[in-house]
Parts: structure tokens; sequence; C-alpha cells
């Protein structure tokens, strides 16, 4: 049987005549100069690329808090990066606490059992952080080796915003604390040597706003002794961050790095240490601060209570009678301006994660929403939405 050549559109055919601005869940827009790296190639075995993986670790050390030597990257998503982390501390037996308040810190616990842990789950109800005394109970009950956590439940909005004390718990009870850090990293504290944290994960699309496909994990001292002394081979090859470190320290194979994408990491890292922290943690507060006063003011409602309310990725109730594919649907044909629907909440997301935090992506996704819920029959104050808007970001320089 012969195969007949395909008929296939080019993307200028497929793509919007004006680039969609993508204001979702991930991946986010990226800066001019992480664009521009995105599309160099070089060897990924020579001295520039030991160079450029050098800074990447200086630069990561930073941004993840930690002065633990062991970052290493993997050629996938973040949910790759999780599945390390997981894969690494977990094996046959190994006792687990996941604590799960959605659908991604659901996900750390699945990857637990498939490396073949005993995993106990506490379950937090839904648009709610955990509770410390709850994982202390846990804790005294069971002893765990390894607990997983999410610090930005994106499925749902929901903060777990006492990672800190969850860390000094899992100091106490000597066991390593994984952290999903994937839309938090850089857009709110994360203290990885400080709260304790023997594990923390990114992707390089969200917080960072870098492109999807390069990732990154962090471990601790006590975490790499666990992952450098365990017994027999990790069944996942390319996962095995034993093996990964012959190409993040010692500038030898591995597998064939996803070079360009590496370069693009290294640029968006970049712009967030001259940017520093502190500033970067402020522009992301006031900006999701303004994004949330407007939504109010159209006459919406947010998802999550404030006091476990994520700010990285906005969660909006779909009011009765509306649809929330519908909704995201009108905005990117109608609008161009790409929001997120949800993994089973009745809600749409808006995120607010590194270039997404701009004074003109927020004035258009604010026009572009609330005119969405004009269009489809839904009454609410665009101009009052905007106003208020501009009070909260008048003097905010981003």
């Amino acid at each position: 049987m012969k195969i007949s050549r395909p008929q296939v559109k080019t993307l200028d055919r497929i793509l919007p005549e004006e680039p969609l601005l993508m204001m979702g869940a991930g991946p986010v827009p990226i800066p001019e100069a992480v664009a521009q790296a995105n599309g160099i190639v070089i060897n990924h075995l020579g001295e520039t690329m030991t160079e450029i993986i050098g800074q990447v670790k200086s630069m990561a050390g930073y941004i993840f808090q930690t002065e633990s030597p062991w970052i290493v990257g993997v050629a996938g998503p973040g949910s790759a990066a999780m599945e390390m982390a997981v894969a690494n501390l977990v094996w046959k037996g190994t006792r687990v606490l996941s604590i799960c308040n959605g659908f991604f810190s659901s996900r750390l616990a699945e990857m637990a059992v498939r490396s073949g842990g005993v995993v106990e789950k506490l379950t937090v109800p839904e648009s709610e952080s955990v509770d410390p005394s709850q994982v202390r109970n846990l804790l005294e009950q069971m002893q765990p080796e390894v607990i997983t956590v999410v610090q930005g439940e994106t499925s749902n909005t929901t903060l777990n915003h006492q990672l800190k004390e969850i860390g000094e718990l899992a100091k106490e009870f000597g066991a390593c604390l994984v952290v999903d850090a994937v839309c938090t990293l850089s857009t709110l504290p994360l203290n990885m040597d400080d709260w304790y944290i023997d594990a923390v994960i990114t992707g390089g699309q969200k917080g960072l706003s870098s492109i999807p496909g390069v990732s990154l994990v962090a471990f601790s001292e006590k975490a790499w002794t666990r992952v450098d002394q365990r017994e027999g081979l990790l069944p996942q090859w390319t996962l095995d961050a034993r093996l990964a470190t012959k190409f993040w320290h010692g500038g030898s194979y591995h597998y064939t790095a996803p070079v360009s994408g590496l370069l693009a990491l290294h640029e968006a890292m970049r712009l967030v240490c001259n940017e520093t922290l502190e500033k970067r943690f402020e522009r992301h507060e006031k900006c999701s601060e303004g994004l949330q006063r407007s939504i109010e003011t159209l006459g919406l409602e947010l998802y999550v209570p404030k006091r476990a309310r994520l700010n990285s990725v906005v969660g909006i109730r779909v009011p009765s009678g509306l649809d929330g594919k519908a909704i995201c649907s009108h905005i990117s044909k109608n609008y161009l301006v790409e929001i997120a629907g949800s993994f089973g909440p009745p809600i749409v997301r808006i995120g607010q994660m590194g270039e997404q935090c701009r004074v003109h992506n927020l004035f258009r996704t604010i026009h572009a929403f609330g005119s969405t819920f004009n269009d489809l029959g839904y009454h609410v104050d665009v101009p009052a939405g905007m106003a208020s808007l501009e009070t909260v970001l008048q003097y905010q320089k981003v």
C-alpha cells in the first residue's frame, strides 16, 4: 500500500494574522531576548554550553534561594520535572504523604504510586490551603519518608501559603519535602533552604517566562544523598538524576540537550535576576491585585477566598447560564486574547506570571474579558473595571 502525500497548510494560514495575547495558565508571552535565544543552535557539549549551564545553575541558586549545588534539568515540560523528582526519591515501599487540593497535586500522588510508593493522601477541600496541624497528625501516624505538595494549585487557583511551616514539619520528622513551584517560582516568595524544602520543581513556560519543554529540579543535600544512595537502577533512564549530572555537572553526554531551549531559559533567568526577586514579587502582587479588583468591579466573583487565593493564576467563577468554554472561545476569536478554562471547577482562569504582568496586557485583557461577557448577554461594567485597574496600577512601573 502506498501512503499518499498529505496536503499541509503553512503556519501563516493556520495561525491568526495577529498573534494571540497569552493570558491563560501558561505558556505565557516571552520577552524578545528569550525569543531570539530560542532561535540559536550551538554544540550541546562544547565549552560555550558548559559556560551557559554554569550560569543557569548559578542563577537557579538565586531564584530557588538555595546553596545546594544539585540543580539538574530535563528536556520536557514541568510534568517531566515532577516525575524526575518523584521517581528519584520514591521507590518500592517508600512511604509518601501527598497533600492533594487539586489536579496537579493529585498528579504528584499518582507519580509516587507509579514509582512504587505506599501513598497516603491528605485531601484538602477545594479552595482551601492545607492546614499544617493536619499534616502533623498524619506525620505522627505514618512517618513518611517523602511529602509532596504544590505551592500554587493552578487547576483551581489555590495557594498553599504555609509552606514554611510544612517544611519545618518535614525537617522535624525526617521526611524529604517535594514542592511543585511551576507557576510560583519567581512570582511568589519561595525560600528553598530557609523553608527546609528538599526538591523544588519548575518549568520554563510560566513564572520564568521562557518556552515550554525545558524544566529544572533543585535537590537539597539531604534529598541528593537519598538519590545517590538508592539501591538499584531507576527504571526511567532519561529521568535518572544521577545520569543527568553527567551533563549538568560534568559537561559530558547524557542525551542530546535541548540547546535552543536552554539558551532561552538562560535569558529568561537572566532577566529575572536583573529585575531582582524583590521587585518581581512586588510587580506580580500589584498586577494580580489590580486584576482581581477590576474583575470584582466588573461584577464577577473570584473563586477562591482571599486567604487561600493564588496570585499567579486567578480563577473567576462562571455565572449561571454561561459556559466556560464559550467564554474562552469568544475572547480568543473576537479579541485575540487567550485565557484558560478549568480542570473541573466552574471557573475560567487568567494568568499573572512573568510577562503577563504588564500594564498594556492587563488593560487589553480586562477590556476583552468584560466585553466578552457583554457580547454573551451577561452585563458587566467594563468602564468601571478599567477604571479600577487604573487606580491600582497608576503609580506602578509594570
